[in-house]
């Protein structure tokens, strides 16, 4: 009902939508006369302001064409290598010729980003994507909207994401080095520890987790307590809605991406309020750079997929209240995972000093379980002055965190 009601409340806002639109537009039009007045400034900004907060943030792009490789411009085309209802693998292929006239004419190892599926798009890792491009053949997981996959694709749930990670890493035909940031780490990590016991020759190289609840009983956060502290039956009864027509996977049970918004979002009201107040008063003051470094930031983060009641469900319960990684009780189609099966992929944690969503120690906790690796395979970061964001994406991660774990993976790989 929660769903069909948003849905029914956005459709209503269209005409207000549309007139805000139209006023806009008038009010900065080089034709109006008093387009630089103080009213004609603020009638103007007002109505943008509304425009943006009420209009529907689609997938964004990647916005990734080109990257700097020793001074040289190199092409970047970001292709589709490997696919299912569920994900469609992304590699961002870079032009040789271009490689070739930068000075790169050596391959370089091959990492798997496992993008986060918990509501925002894998675009959220673009600053991710754009550092390991240069030294790295990058692929990365775009997960799909719940929402975009009919039912007759049946189910997604935690084991589809383990069975998922391992055919994508089988995809890519060698030990690869994988990366997982954020949520994907315990079904990464299972993942890994299935390979490992296998002896499945596309085993992970390495393995790298950013930001990770591994382990989510140590320094818990307000998320971590919400999802402790909430009964089971609590999210089965107020997170869980039934996708409306006209999506394709309309009847499909689903934790939709505007919940956990508005989740995220209450967390930190205040902030989101004043960074609306500002763009507004940017706008009025003709500060066009600052309104558009806004519209960039929430463009991204307004954008939300759903996610499978069965994966969402499984991961409060498998991760967030049973801890059944750290305690050994994890199963993956009834098999135990056994972590430390894993003696010959490397592992890198790096968690941030200010994290508020995956606090300190929940990433190092996989150093625990993994005890068969040898130490010189196994490297912690601790990023001081970063919070959750920062541990995979701007200029820290870029001049501090990232050499590290670049240096990490060809450490570990003796083709490198």
């Amino acid at each position: 009902m929660l769903y069909t009601l948003h849905e029914a409340t956005y459709y209503a806002a269209s005409p207000m939508r549309a007139a805000a639109r139209a006023t806009r537009d008038w009010w900065s039009s080089p034709l109006n006369p008093a387009r630089n007045s103080t009213v004609g400034r603020k009638i103007s900004a007002g109505a943008d302001l509304y425009a943006n907060v009420t209009r529907r943030y689609g997938k964004p792009d990647w916005h990734i064409d080109e990257i700097t490789v020793n001074d040289h411009k190199v092409r970047v085309r970001p292709t589709v290598v490997w696919e299912s209802p569920w994900c469609r693998l992304i590699q961002f292929d870079r032009d040789m010729a271009d490689m070739r006239r930068a000075g790169k004419l050596q391959l370089d190892p091959a990492v798997l980003i496992v993008a986060p599926m918990s509501g925002h798009y894998a675009t959220l890792l673009r600053g991710t994507v754009e550092a390991f491009a240069p030294d790295h053949a990058v692929f990365i997981t775009d997960w799909s909207n719940a929402r975009d996959v009919p039912m007759m694709e049946g189910r997604f749930d935690f084991d589809d994401y383990i069975d998922h990670i391992k055919a994508m890493l089988e995809a890519l035909g060698h030990r690869a080095h994988v990366v997982a940031v954020c949520q994907p780490g315990p079904p990464v990590l299972a993942a890994a520890a299935l390979m490992a016991e296998e002896n499945n020759p596309y085993r992970p190289r390495t393995m790298t987790f950013m930001g990770s609840p591994i382990d989510a009983r140590l320094s818990p956060t307000v998320t971590n307590r919400l999802a402790e502290e909430r009964p089971f039956t609590w999210f089965q009864s107020n997170m869980v809605y039934t996708v409306p027509s006209p999506y394709p996977g309309v009847g499909r049970r689903v934790y939709p991406g505007f919940v956990q918004l508005a989740s995220f979002m209450s967390m930190n009201l205040e902030r989101h309020q004043d960074a609306h107040r500002r763009y507004f008063d940017h706008l009025v003051s003709g500060d066009g750079d600052s309104a558009d470094k806004h519209r960039a930031f929430y463009d991204e983060y307004l954008a939300v997929m759903d996610l499978t009641e069965e994966f969402y469900l499984q991961t409060i319960d498998k991760v967030f209240q049973s801890y059944a990684l750290p305690k050994g009780e994890l199963t993956h189609r009834g098999h135990l995972v056994k972590p430390a099966s894993i003696t010959d992929i490397g592992l890198m944690t790096v968690e941030g000093e200010l994290d508020d969503i995956s606090g300190i120690g929940q990433t190092q906790a996989a150093h625990d379980l993994c005890p068969n690796i040898p130490e010189s395979m196994k490297l912690d970061h601790v990023q001081q002055g970063v919070g959750h964001y920062g541990v995979f994406n701007g200029r820290r991660f870029k001049e501090e965190i990232f050499p590290k774990v670049s240096a990490f993976i060809r450490h570990c790989d003796p083709d490198f």
